[in-house]
């Protein structure tokens, strides 16, 4: 695994791990989600955050599950932005969001193409 790659997922998982007990336990998320009419999927939202970052940090074993995780979290994010756009939240609250679903987005895809590339190579190496 690459340096930049590495680097990029611990961050994710870090920022993820932050958001999702933040999602879980502030107050103020409380508040966002009842404004956002999403009271209900709060605590789902911040478990899934916690279990994607740690799935992040657990690919860094097991490349797996970093293509899971990460397209999961940019899904997320996705649907994080689409709240955001439909509330009429300003671009400056909507831009972590869409920063996130990028920075996941080419996690996953990065991963899977490892991925596929290692197998490719595995299965060249059996015949």
């Amino acid at each position: 695994m690459n340096l930049t790659f590495t680097v990029l997922t611990v961050l994710s998982s870090i920022l993820f791990l932050w958001y999702g007990l933040t999602t879980l336990f502030s107050g103020g998320m409380i508040d966002d989600f009842s404004r956002f009419g999403l009271s209900q999927y709060r605590r789902m939202t911040g478990g899934f955050e916690v279990l994607g970052a740690l799935g992040l940090l657990g690919g860094l074993i097991a490349p797996s599950l970093i293509v899971v995780s990460a397209a999961g979290l940019s899904l997320m994010m996705l649907l994080g932005v689409v709240t955001r756009v439909r509330v009429r939240d300003p671009w400056v609250q909507t831009l972590p969001a869409m920063v996130l679903m990028l920075l996941n987005l080419v996690l996953a895809v990065h991963a899977f193409d490892r991925l596929r590339d290692a197998h490719h190579l595995t299965s060249l190496s059996l015949r």
